[in-house]
């Protein structure tokens, strides 16, 4: 194992186990609101390419600069196969491989999310929670978190949002809890 797949392995595996520490309580505070999803989400309609659009900024996407996009492909168990790109301050693309499962039913809008190897998904704390909080009904655009609002992701299937259907969006997430004042856009392009 190289030092550079060394370090975004222990990176990952610290992401996984902070995201089971707050899924547990552990050092989180408790949001003033339940965090709710949307209705239910066809998961199928979901796979393809997404360009983040916005983040909450955190410390597993540091040196992606530009282009972040996931691309997510149905297995035939069930899973999903998530591919995240990006580009870095010295122009390198950079890919991280993991895997997702639905929790719940085959509608479920809750899904978890690991990048540990799969020798170690048997962990609970390697999986990560996705839920989807928002959805346009042609599945155009989305937002992503987690119970305790600590990460937020806006996507869309193009680089960029309509503003006045990103600025909607972004209304409703504040009205759900959100600080939206730490929402960092994501740039696209050279």
């Amino acid at each position: 194992m190289s030092f550079t797949h060394a370090r975004l392995f222990v990176t990952l595996l610290f992401v996984g186990l902070a995201g089971a520490l707050g899924s547990m309580g552990v050092g989180a505070q408790t949001p003033a609101l339940a965090l709710t999803t949307v209705a239910s989400m066809d998961v199928p309609r979901y796979m393809g390419t997404w360009y983040e659009v916005a983040k909450f900024p955190n410390r597993f996407q540091k040196m992606c600069v530009r282009n972040t996009q996931a691309t997510y492909s149905l297995q035939t168990d069930g899973t999903v196969r998530v591919l995240n790109r990006c580009t870095t301050s010295d122009g390198l693309s950079k890919e991280a491989e993991g895997a997702a499962r639905q929790i719940g039913p085959a509608t479920s809008p809750k899904l978890q999310v690991r990048f540990a190897p799969a020798w170690l998904a048997f962990l609970p704390m390697v999986w990560g929670n996705y839920w989807v909080i928002d959805l346009d009904p042609n599945y155009q655009w989305v937002a992503v978190s987690e119970p305790e609002r600590e990460f937020l992701w806006i996507l869309s299937r193009t680089p960029q949002m309509e503003p006045s259907v990103y600025q909607a969006l972004v209304a409703r997430l504040a009205a759900n809890g959100f600080d939206t004042g730490k929402l960092e856009v994501s740039p696209h392009g050279n």
